[in-house]
């Protein structure tokens, strides 16, 4: 095999930058996709070039012109579709989080192992170019031994319905984005185990709109002594803030993801677009370009692929994504309770969804 044949699930946003993704990674080709909404399914197919549409992912799981699939759909319809890929044999690329439940994903997990198919966990800020840019400054050295990393992802709220709806999607702004951070902190650190966390959850913007935290902060400690400090909010307005902090005892790194790749516009009449979250182009803005790059969406897509070519291990795994959903389970029961949680820890109950416990708490 010296390309993969790759079928995506899902039509909607992230669907459409992993399509954009793979224009630079020439080990691929698109060959199928699928999507519940058959308009929107062939219409993005159009827009991509796709040659197969289809309305039920068991079908396309099960196509011989498609070796993975990428799954970029709700977090509660994960599990059903990862199980048929790989009952199907086909390797999986799955979007963060890896599930709504942790029970869902050891279940993923088992059913990929028992088929021998790579479950490779979409964490794309672990690919973005100015993060491994920084990585890589902290390895040579630059900054000394690291002892304190931040990140914070804030915006005004998700793109889709189904976000607010914590039976769907297992909690707030902690599942929608705390993954990113959570992770990148780990990669940062070497993957060290856990120690404790301390949270605190906030649901101040959309009250109406969900039950579950619209802003959170996280303190999270590791094996080894290195902290992160992780703050994500819906509550933010003027569109997407990406941004992390790097402190060593010999330098300090501070890099902001999108406003210093980006044109400052001012625009009486407003435009078609001007980054992620933005709620108007009018007045002044910051005017993104060459997105999913900057993101790391194609770093992302090239990796796995050629993990699937090589027959290689992924930078991020299915164990990856699993460890990150243990931590956001601890990290709502530490908002729910006032405590700090700390590692051996176990989810009294991992078939509910992570943000239960600090619902009821309320």
């Amino acid at each position: 095999m010296d390309r993969v044949r790759v079928g995506i699930i899902g039509s909607g946003f992230s669907s459409n930058i992993h399509a954009e993704a793979f224009g630079e990674v020439p080990e691929a080709i698109l060959t199928a996709a699928c999507s519940s909404n058959k308009a929107r399914v062939e219409e993005f197919a159009r827009k991509w070039g796709i040659p197969a549409t289809g309305t039920d992912y068991r079908r396309l799981v099960e196509r011989k012109d498609v070796d993975a699939v990428v799954v970029g759909i709700p977090n509660d319809l994960h599990r059903p579709v990862v199980e048929a890929a790989a009952n199907a044999g086909k390797h999986v690329i799955l979007e963060k989080p890896i599930a709504h439940t942790l029970a869902d994903a050891d279940a993923m997990l088992a059913r990929c192992k028992k088929h021998k198919v790579k479950l490779m966990y979409a964490e794309t800020i672990c690919f973005t170019p100015k993060y491994a840019r920084a990585k890589r400054l902290v390895e040579q050295g630059a900054v000394g031994e690291l002892y304190m990393v931040k990140q914070g992802e804030k915006h005004s709220g998700p793109h889709a319905d189904w976000f607010y709806d914590a039976t769907r999607s297992g909690g707030g702004a902690i599942m929608d984005m705390g993954c990113h951070g959570i992770e990148w902190a780990r990669w940062m650190y070497g993957k060290p185990k856990p120690k404790s966390i301390v949270a605190h959850c906030q649901r101040v913007l959309h009250t109406r709109r969900t039950k579950a935290e619209d802003n959170s902060v996280l303190i999270l400690e590791f094996e080894g002594g290195g902290i992160a400090v992780i703050e994500d909010s819906w509550a933010k307005h003027g569109g997407m803030d990406d941004r992390i902090e790097l402190h060593g005892t010999g330098g300090v790194i501070y890099c902001d993801l999108l406003h210093g790749s980006s044109m400052e516009t001012y625009s009486a009449e407003g435009y078609d677009y001007a980054v992620e979250k933005a709620a108007s182009t009018k007045g002044w803005t910051f005017t993104v370009f060459e997105e999913a790059h900057l993101y790391g969406f194609p770093h992302e897509m090239r990796h796995f692929i050629r993990c699937i070519l090589n027959d290689e291990t992924p930078q991020e795994t299915g164990e990856d994504g699993r460890t990150t959903l243990e931590i956001i389970y601890a990290a709502y029961e530490s908002a729910a309770t006032g405590k700090r949680i700390t590692w051996p820890y176990k989810p009294k109950h991992p078939d509910r969804i992570p943000v239960d416990v600090w619902l009821k708490a309320l």
